[in-house]
């Protein structure tokens, strides 16, 4: 047996974009998501709040969501990992989604700003 520190995330880092700290602003691609399931803090997902999944972004994070075209915004709190579809940067719950006005187009262009914890 080798000796070594245990290291528990040695396994492949989420890819794509990574927002850190506060204030920090990225534009991209939103979708959303309302199927029943665990979220990847063990919580389960309600569709009714207001929620979102990022690749990197630690669990409890706020983040100002804006849709670019309307300017419709929604505060989410970020509870999941994903989304894991190329282009997109944030999958948002059923609610968040009706809130920007985005049910009907399924993607929208957003804007995110990192509001801290």
């Amino acid at each position: 047996m080798s000796v070594g520190a245990y290291r528990p995330e040695s396994g492949p880092k989420p890819s794509g974009p990574r927002l850190t700290g506060n204030r920090h602003e990225l534009s991209g691609v939103a979708s959303y998501y309302w199927q029943e399931q665990m979220t990847a803090t063990g919580e389960r997902f309600d569709k009714r709040a207001l929620t979102a999944a990022h690749k990197t972004l630690p669990f409890g994070t706020r983040v100002k969501v804006t849709r670019l075209d309307t300017g419709n915004n929604v505060v989410v709190r970020i509870n999941d990992r994903g989304p894991y579809r190329a282009g997109r940067i944030i999958d948002l719950s059923e609610r968040a989604a009706q809130v920007i006005g985005m049910t009907s187009r399924g993607t929208v262009p957003v804007k995110l700003e990192v509001l801290g914890r």
